[in-house]
């Protein structure tokens, strides 16, 4: 029997079509996530996508921000439709998308011309006139963040507060040559892309909110691991044009500093025994990524070029 199959069962009875079904009139099968629980359940007639929050999500997300904002991404044309949600428990159906690949590292190197789709993908919802609830704020968060682990005495790694103070040049530069805000998805991990060889879908929608576009696009080529070469494949596709030297210096700069946050949240997901996977060896590692990048000859010479 599936896990949370009765919560899924009462979910789905939020759905006029399938008010009163019985259990044994769908199959459930158990597909990624690393904080919360998603199914995809098939009847005889559709597949649909049924989401469980995770233990603990409620200290850092926002339902009712995310269900907005993944109702802003469809009529954007990015994501699936929310067909019910719970806009306080937090669980979530929608509409699954058919004859699509979930993304990984690997998938974006393999499938030609992946890292262009997806940055058409990011173009299509920043420019969709969307206006997202939420502001993400990289050092508000940060700071949310370290409370949240002060409050749990949890552990950080050595040097991450002095990692913290050498970003403050980074701060200062962002502050003083600002971005038009967009709606950004915030967190482009490659499983939340479903690429079907000519358009590329985004989903989940639980950080995200109004933010510099090129947290998104930065943020995407650390997690899919691109080559300079996907990089530039990603932004002549996102831009239309070759990429100038601010565009890329504001990328570079989010390479590293979406590593200093992502730290932070895998070792609340350490904290609170999340065993999705290690997530002590997944902050550390974040964290060197970070360090190493910061610490780079050319890493002045990106943050110069953002003025």
């Amino acid at each position: 029997m599936t896990e949370n199959r009765p919560e899924i069962h009462a979910a789905l009875q939020n759905l006029p079509h399938m008010a009163g079904v019985t259990e044994d009139s769908y199959v459930t099968t158990r597909l990624g996530g690393l904080t919360n629980l998603v199914y995809r359940v098939e009847t005889d007639r559709e597949k649909l996508i049924v989401r469980i929050p995770g233990e603990g999500t409620e200290n850092y997300i926002d339902r009712a921000v995310e269900l907005h904002n993944a109702r802003a991404a469809a009529r954007a044309g990015v994501s699936a439709k929310v067909l019910w949600a719970d806009s306080a428990g937090g669980v979530m159906i929608s509409q699954y998308i058919d004859k699509s690949v979930t993304m990984t590292p690997e998938q974006f190197r393999s499938r030609a011309g992946a890292p262009g789709r997806a940055g058409s993908g990011l173009r299509k919802l920043h420019q969709s006139g969307e206006v997202f609830e939420f502001r993400f704020e990289l050092f508000a968060m940060i700071d949310d963040y370290l409370k949240i682990l002060a409050d749990k005495n949890a552990e950080l790694p050595d040097g991450y507060r002095e990692i913290v103070r050498a970003a403050e040049p980074v701060k200062q530069a962002l502050a003083a040559n600002p971005a038009a805000l967009a709606p950004c998805h915030c967190d482009p991990l490659c499983e939340n892309f479903l690429d079907e060889g000519s358009v590329m879908w985004i989903v989940d929608w639980e950080y995200s909110g109004m933010n510099d576009p090129a947290w998104d696009l930065g943020d995407l080529s650390v997690e899919g691991e691109f080559s300079d070469l996907q990089d530039l494949q990603m932004l002549r596709a996102y831009y239309g044009t070759e990429p100038d030297a601010a565009q890329m210096g504001r990328v570079v700069i989010y390479k590293a500093m979406c590593d200093l946050l992502w730290t932070l949240w895998g070792l609340i997901q350490h904290a609170d025994g999340n065993e999705a996977e290690d997530f002590w060896a997944y902050a550390t590692g974040r964290f060197e990524r970070c360090k190493t990048l910061m610490q780079s000859n050319e890493f002045a010479g990106y943050l110069a070029a953002i003025g």
